[in-house]
């Protein structure tokens, strides 16, 4: 019977310590959780404060850098419309200004589609040129767009003339800034560095105007010499295009 009463206050302690300790955590947790958040707050409100610092520092900069990007694009854009009324300006008849508003990376080198349509004047079969050059010809019309074939498409067939010897030949497009031209004689007057430009004779383009330089030349090449010539209009970099009406150079 002692040992009886020896166990049951053994678990009878064990119960009241037990209560205690669940008694314990429930006034913490009722009573003083928002004691121990107010510490910690205070224990770590430096560092908040220098967080927030850094945070604003960075917001800082990066306000500064947008204002900066923003800044060289008004700069760029200012250049760009300078060296576009120089050049329209230089154009012996009026030209058709037209933004480039669709251009696929799949025929990055093929076509454009332009700004301008037969609203504005422009036709099937109009030269259009950019700062520096020949860059092609309309193929289609709507009355607000134009489709442009490159003078890069592999497709184009541009009919050229040598300005110092006058020698003529026929211009095809390679999908890049280079192309070749294929003479039309057997031993034609061409050096490295001879402007090539529209062929006088030619029934698709204005004559005249300006298609690129003579980068090389192959006069063994057979059935005719060929030379490679370079664009002089960044073909690969167009913002901006002049459409030449039809009949006008």
């Amino acid at each position: 019977m002692y040992s009886a009463r020896r166990k049951w206050t053994r678990q009878g302690i064990r119960l009241v310590l037990i209560a205690l300790a669940l008694a314990g955590a429930w006034y913490i947790r009722a009573y003083r959780g928002s004691a121990i958040l107010e510490l910690y707050g205070l224990i770590t409100r430096p560092f908040q404060g220098e967080e927030k610092l850094a945070t604003e520092q960075f917001l800082a900069d990066q306000r500064v850098r947008e204002l900066q990007n923003r800044l060289s694009e008004v700069e760029y854009q200012n250049q760009q419309l300078k060296t576009l009324l120089g050049y329209y300006k230089a154009q012996k008849q009026p030209v058709i200004t037209s933004p480039i508003i669709g251009r696929s990376a799949d025929d990055w080198w093929r076509e454009i589609v332009i700004g301008r349509g037969s609203a504005d004047g422009i036709k099937v079969g109009a030269s259009v040129t950019g700062t520096g050059g020949l860059v092609g010809r309309v193929t289609t019309v709507t009355p607000h767009t134009s489709r442009v074939m490159l003078v890069s498409n592999a497709n184009s067939r541009v009919g050229a003339t040598i300005g110092r010897g006058r020698s003529m030949g026929l211009i095809q497009g390679r999908d890049s800034q280079i192309a070749t031209l294929r003479f039309f004689e057997k031993a034609p007057d061409v050096k490295v560095g001879d402007v090539v430009t529209t062929s006088n004779v030619s029934r698709l383009f204005t004559p005249g105007l300006p298609i690129g330089r003579v980068i090389s030349v192959n006069l063994e090449q057979n059935p005719a010499p060929t030379a490679q010539i370079e664009f002089t209009a960044t073909v690969n970099h167009l913002e901006w295009v002049f459409v030449h009406p039809v009949g006008e150079p």
